[in-house]
Formats: C-alpha cells, structure tokens, sequence
C-alpha cells in the first residue's frame, strides 16, 4: 500500500479513536444516567433525554444536505468537520457546569454537543472515499469502528480510578465531561494533519454561490433517484433498524440505572465490556462483509441486535445485563459499520458527501421519532402504571421495559425492509453513474 495512503488511514482511524470516546462518556456511561438520575430525576428525566437527542439529529437532518453539497464542490469536507468538531468538544466541556436542577442548561449544551458530533459524522463518514479504495472500503469502515471502540475504553479506564475512588463524588463526574472533551479534541489531530482530500476544487459558475450551487447539486441529487432505486430503499430500512440501535446506544445507561439500580461505577465497567466486544465486532464483521457479501453479514448482525434486545426485556439480573452488553456491543459495531460501508458503495464518488448527506439525514432524522417516542413511552407508561397503584420505583422499571420494546419493533421492520434490497443491482447502479458523470 502507498505509504500517504496507509497513514492517510490511520489519520482517519484516529478522528473515530476521539469520536468514541465522546460516545462511551457522553452518549453511553456517565452523562445520560447523571443527566437522567441527577439533573433531573425520574421518568421525566427519560423523556427530557430522549427530546434532547431528538432535538440535535432533527438540526443536523436540516442542515447536512445542504452542506455536505457544499463540501463536495468546493472539497471542504476537513474544514467542515473541524467545524462541527470544535462545537462539540467546546459544548462538551461545558457540560461540567451542570448541576442538579439545571435542567435548560443541560439539555442546551447536550443538544450543541450532539449537533457537533452528529454533524461532524456526515463529512468524516465522506472523507471514506478519500482514505481508501473500493475493494478496501469495508475492511477500513470495519477498521475504523475497531479502533474508535479501543478510544471509548481507553476515555473510561482514565476517568474510572478518579470515580471510583471518590465514590462518584459529582464534581469528579462532572470533570469528566471536560476531559472527554480535551481527550476527543487531540485525538483528532492526526486526521487534520494526515488526511488530505484527493478530488480538486471546481469553480462557481458565473452568477452562483455556494448555496445556490448547493440547492441546483441537491435537486439533481433528487431527480437521479430513479436510478438508484435501491439505494433509497437500503436508506428507508436504515432509517428504521438505525432508530432501534439508536434508542439501545442512547438509553443503555439509563435501562440500566433504572431496571438494576447500577452505580455509576458499575455503568462505567459496563460500558468498558460494550466497548471491547464493539471493537471486536467492527472488526470481525468487516471481514465477514468481504468475505460473505455485506447485505448477508448486515442482515447477521441485525439478528444479534434483536436478540439483545429482547434479553433486555424478559432478563431479571445485573449478571444477565452485562452478557446482554456484550452481545449487544458486538452486534452493534457491526450494524454501524457494514451500513456506512454500503452507503459507499452504493453512492457515486462524485457525489460521495451529498449521499452520505442523505444518509446521514436518514438516520438524523429517523433518530428525532425514536428516541422521542422512547422518552415519552416511558413517561406514560410509567404515569399509567403510578395510576394502578404500583410503587413509583416498580412504575419506572416497567415503563423502560415497555419502551425496550419499541427497539425490537423498529430493528424488525428495518431488517424486513432490508431483506429485499439488491445488493449487486445497487452496486452497478453507482458504477454505471459515475461512468457517465
């Protein structure tokens, strides 16, 4: 392999060694539980979390078209990443001003962090195409995802010891947030400095700018849908089955919080046990892509997210959890990365950010209803069975079990959905475009 090409990789390894780290802290072990148990308290805790996640994937859903258009043409995608970047670990240092009862405050500058980290997904997940080659695409995506779950577990054994050994005094949790941010922020600068974007820039027609160019790109974008037919429907079952890895990613800590009464310590060993089986499983099912087809080695890794899912529900122990968490983590990696790889292949290299725009919109946007619908499921069941007379404590557990099963319906419908996608048919399609361009 070329040697700017092979560190080029690892360049782009390392954007994700950061990124997961915002994911393992923020997303998954100690700001979703401290936000929910808290800041807040309760089942209203749960929907205030889930309005939250919603709120921040329904602004980047609006505004990743138009720039990830903007990006292909001009060849900004680094500048626009460093953009979105620098919102999160900025919003995500801030987080360790939040305390008990700043309910605003902290759903504010979650929903900034998350536009950031969301956001800046759409043109890392582009800059695909500029690290690697078709026939290497799914191998680096799985790479990719492999490396990134080794940043999470790397963030949570730094901020363990301190935790533990205050016994989650709130100012050490809180501080946590900071050096998450700081600890995203240098992991990153290898992608600035080893990345470089291999297509030139064109320049604007007389008369346009980059907006309008942006909107004239996206309807053309548009009117070329016919042509990938299976594309569009590859993205609907990703909107569904996404939602449900979506809700598991961003309620695991709470589900456990609530059902099992885990501490924070316990959250953090947790969701060390998801991070190494996830590096795993990205790594795992990247080569099972290649090897066995990556529609077939998806439709796999659906199974086992369902399977986890429904040990959530019926599973009565703290012990059972974990192995849950395990099986959950290497399923998961692989959803995320077989799906970013086949949003790859499936789109043209000249519209390479445009279509993972698109993509990005799919599952932005479908991420707005699920977590949304979790938040308030868990609300009302919770309200309802207070209502029958059932203790409070017994009221919210059953409320999350009843919302986990809304994950199960969306990964269900997705995988039927995906079933009949033509993943060769899909391929050529992209080939035979780009050919004509």
């Amino acid at each position: 392999m070329d040697g700017n090409r092979k560190r080029a990789q690892w360049g782009w390894y390392w954007f994700d060694f950061g990124n997961s780290a915002y994911a393992a802290v923020i997303l998954l072990a100690v700001y979703a539980a401290y936000f929910q148990g808290t800041v807040v308290g309760g089942a209203e805790g749960t929907r205030l979390w889930g309005v939250s996640m919603g709120l921040a994937m329904l602004v980047v859903a609006s505004v990743s078209p138009i720039l990830g258009a903007m990006a292909d043409y001009s060849v900004a995608k680094k500048r626009f990443l460093f953009v979105f970047s620098t919102l999160s670990w900025i919003a995500t240092a801030l987080l360790f001003f939040v305390q008990k009862g700043d309910v605003l405050k902290g759903m504010l500058f979650f929903v900034l962090a998350e536009i950031g980290y969301r956001g800046g997904q759409v043109f890392y997940n582009a800059l695909l195409y500029d690290v690697a080659n078709t026939d290497e695409m799914g191998r680096v995506s799985g790479n990719g995802w492999a490396f990134g779950s080794i940043g999470g577990i790397v963030c949570l054994l730094f901020i363990l010891p301190p935790i533990v050994i205050s016994k989650s005094n709130v100012m050490v949790v809180r501080g946590s947030f900071a050096f998450t941010a700081l600890f995203f922020a240098l992991a990153t600068i290898p992608m600035f400095l080893w990345v470089k974007e291999t297509r030139t820039a064109k320049p604007l027609p007389v008369g346009e700018n980059y907006f309008s160019l942006a909107f004239k790109r996206l309807g053309n974008t548009f009117r070329s849908v016919r042509h990938f037919r299976e594309y569009i429907q590859f993205i609907v079952s990703f909107l569904i089955y996404n939602d449900g890895i979506l809700m598991a990613l961003g309620f695991a800590s709470i589900i456990g919080r609530v059902l099992f009464g885990m501490t924070q310590t316990q959250l953090i060993i947790f969701m060390i046990i998801v991070q190494v089986t996830s590096a795993i499983g990205a790594y795992v099912f990247g080569i099972w892509g290649e090897k066995y087809g990556f529609k077939r080695t998806l439709k796999w890794s659906i199974v086992l997210m369902i399977l986890a899912v429904l040990g959530m529900i019926f599973n009565p122990s703290l012990t059972g959890y974990y192995f849950i968490g395990a099986l959950a983590g290497f399923a998961l990696t692989g959803v995320q990365s077989l799906s970013r790889t086949m949003a790859g292949l499936f789109a043209p290299a000249s519209k390479s950010t445009e279509f993972f725009s698109f993509f990005a919109v799919a599952g932005k946007s479908s991420s707005f209803i699920g977590p949304t619908i979790y938040g308030l499921l868990a609300f009302s069941a919770t309200q309802f069975f207070t209502r029958q007379g059932v203790g409070a404590t017994l009221a919210e557990q059953y409320g999350q079990r009843a919302s986990i099963a809304t994950i199960a319906i969306f990964l269900i419908v997705g995988f039927l959905i995906l079933t009949s996608v033509n993943e060769a048919r899909a391929r050529q399609a992209a080939l035979e475009y780009a050919a004509a361009d």
